[in-house]
């Protein structure tokens, strides 16, 4: 069974537009570039705590989390 992928294209943008870098982001969540780095990539699943982290601190509103961080992939 393939594993299910998300496209955090939408993410990775906010991520730049308001911390300029993936590592300042990634350190904001106490994160290094590469444990970022696996998460953007599905490599490795963003858990809730995470992902509520994620959106206060890049100024996302609840509603609209589904669109940033669970909007599947499709290859």
């Amino acid at each position: 069974m393939a594993k299910l992928k998300f496209d955090f294209s939408r993410l990775q943008g906010r991520i730049v537009e308001k911390f300029g870098t993936r590592g300042r982001f990634a350190e904001a969540m106490g994160l290094s570039d590469g444990q970022m780095s696996d998460r953007l990539n599905n490599r490795v699943y963003m858990d809730g705590a995470e992902i509520t982290q994620a959106a206060d601190l890049l100024g996302i509103p609840g509603e609209e989390i589904h669109a940033f961080f669970l909007t599947p992939k499709f290859d």
